[in-house]
């Protein structure tokens, strides 16, 4: 089984996610591909997909959004699954799931949507990224749940894998 792992990241914590999605998805027997949404110019040869994006105001990055464009009757051929990264803090704000994950599962007819908490390093904002966590208060660390993704990828390497003969 070949798997696509693609998410769209502004700062590189949701790409981490994916890349520890991956590797999960490999420890378990499968061949995944990472690549940035952006580059993704066809599904073929894949039997999967979890696609992610980093969530700003409530709404997934572009790059993401397009390949759901672009590819969505491929998306819809096949099993996919999705998660959002963005939620920060200890208990994770904004509660809820962003805007774009009913649509971008009703789009893709994916298995699951997860929103996963993110990472926030200030040093890493431009200008007005610093002025909005501010204004909103938001907290600076790293808050992404490394054991549930594991956890995550590993079911869905099991729904994803051959049954034992």
């Amino acid at each position: 089984m070949r798997v696509l792992v693609s998410a769209a990241s502004r700062h590189g914590a949701t790409a981490e996610i994916a890349e520890r999605i991956a590797l999960g998805l490999t420890d378990a027997g499968l061949e995944a591909v990472v690549a940035e949404p952006s580059t993704v110019d066809s599904l073929e040869g894949f039997d999967g997909v979890v696609l992610g994006s980093g969530v700003y105001a409530g709404r997934w990055l572009e790059p993401a959004r397009k390949l759901v464009e672009r590819h969505g009757d491929g998306l819809r051929a096949r099993p996919v699954w999705l998660f959002s990264s963005g939620p920060i803090g200890d208990p994770p704000k904004p509660d809820g799931d962003p805007a774009d994950g009913e649509p971008m599962r009703a789009a893709t007819m994916a298995r699951e949507h997860r929103t996963l908490p993110g990472r926030l390093d200030k040093g890493q904002l431009g200008f007005a990224e610093r002025a909005i966590t501010r204004v909103v208060g938001a907290a600076e660390g790293d808050f992404r749940p490394w054991a549930e993704i594991d956890a995550w990828a590993a079911s869905i390497a099991d729904q994803l894998a051959p049954p034992p003969r």
